[in-house]
């Protein structure tokens, strides 16, 4: 009873044996077996990889966060405007402006072949409380000529930023420093000489306020009259400085592989004529990363449209020589979240594989068996005839 048994559950048996009797081994059976194995484990390899690495979901939600700042992360070069004579500037569009901004930010001067020349150095803001200090002997001027520039008598002009100051305010040309008095101990002409003749990096990050704004990095002092924005390149005009630049980096927080946090990297900006405006405008997108161990990363993606225009005189509405970057904010955010992939998936992965793959061997060596049987019998009917 129980060998009827057993005889009968065999019926199930899905997978028959020949007799060894009856089995052909081929060269060519061997090849396509040898081949499909490296085929899977190469598959197997990839699809281990795969599940290693953390699934990445995508969602698209209103952006309701407060109280972030926005830190803008920046290494751009420029390779024919030395550093005394370039000046970062931001503003946005809630008022608040920063002018020639120093603020984790550094410079480092370069020669015109982009080798330093020296080490970088962050700036220190000097105010009018914190006269420069000058070893060289100076004499004491009780009231000095700001020649002509004044607005009245009594106005004196005692150092060089003086004179320079009177003559922005009534608009004039500067003179050549070299015959104002105040100037001569001051090393305003050493700069201006060298203003031409050396390149500079400047590099670091800004925290400005999370609202749509912009910040240029442009030559000449810049400074505000009557609500208007203007940069000060005297003793030159705006057609001698070569704008050329090279962004190296520019994102807006954190960089993130699977992200577009950094579309500029490596972007260069040649002017091929005269004073040249170079403009990026920039939509941001913010953006948050969920990681495997919960914790939660907040950076921005952005994308951008450059344009570029000659502009033939300084602080005209045409525009002034430099780089400008206009940015906005999305209203939207996108959420990225990191999940550990099923191994169920992976099992079933690698069966589909082996399955999959000892299938289309077994149809592949079945043909190309019968062909090169019926070629032989062919071949030997002809010799027969």
């Amino acid at each position: 009873m129980s060998s009827q048994l057993i005889n009968n559950f065999k019926k199930f048996d899905a997978y028959a044996k020949t007799l060894e009797d009856f089995r052909v081994k081929t060269a060519t059976g061997a090849t396509i077996t040898v081949v499909g194995g490296i085929i899977m484990i190469l598959l197997f390899i990839s699809e281990l990889h795969t599940y290693m690495s953390p699934n990445i979901s995508e969602e698209l939600f209103v952006d309701t966060s407060r109280g972030h700042k926005l830190r803008i992360h920046f290494d751009i070069t420029v390779p024919r405007i030395s550093c005394s004579y370039l000046v970062l500037d931001a503003m946005d569009s809630s008022g608040e402006q920063h002018l020639q901004m120093d603020h984790n930010i550094h410079k480092r001067r370069l020669d015109l072949n982009g080798v330093p020349i020296e080490e970088p150095k962050k700036e220190e803001i000097i105010t009018s409380s914190t006269p420069k200090q000058n070893t060289s002997e100076v004499a004491i001027v009780t009231c000095g000529s700001c020649y002509g520039a004044a607005f009245n008598d009594s106005q004196c002009c005692n150092t060089c930023e003086d004179v320079k100051e009177a003559y922005r305010s009534k608009r004039w040309a500067l003179p050549d420093l070299a015959t104002i008095e105040q100037c001569k101990d001051d090393d305003s002409i050493e700069k201006t000489n060298l203003a031409l003749k050396e390149g500079c990096q400047i590099y670091g990050y800004m925290e400005v306020n999370r609202v749509g704004g912009s910040f240029h990095i442009a030559p000449g002092k810049s400074f505000t009259i009557n609500h208007v924005h203007v940069h000060d390149v005297q003793p030159y005009s705006s057609s001698v400085f070569n704008t050329t630049h090279i962004i190296k980096h520019l994102s807006f927080g954190s960089d993130i592989k699977s992200a577009n946090t950094a579309p500029l990297d490596g972007v260069t900006g040649i002017a091929k004529e005269g004073a040249v405006m170079f403009q990026y405008y920039i939509k941001i997108v913010p953006t948050m990363y969920v990681k495997l161990d919960k914790s939660v990363l907040y950076t921005n993606q952005f994308s951008v449209t450059r344009h570029q225009k000659s502009v033939s005189n300084i602080n005209t509405e045409s525009g002034m020589p430099g780089a400008f970057f206009s940015y906005e904010l999305s209203p939207l955010m996108v959420k990225y979240t990191e999940k550990e992939r099923s191994i169920g998936h992976l099992a079933t992965n690698i069966c589909a594989i082996v399955g999959g793959v000892f299938t289309v061997a077994g149809i592949f060596d079945t043909l190309l068996y019968h062909s090169l049987k019926a070629f032989q019998n062919k071949v030997v009917l002809g010799k027969a005839g």
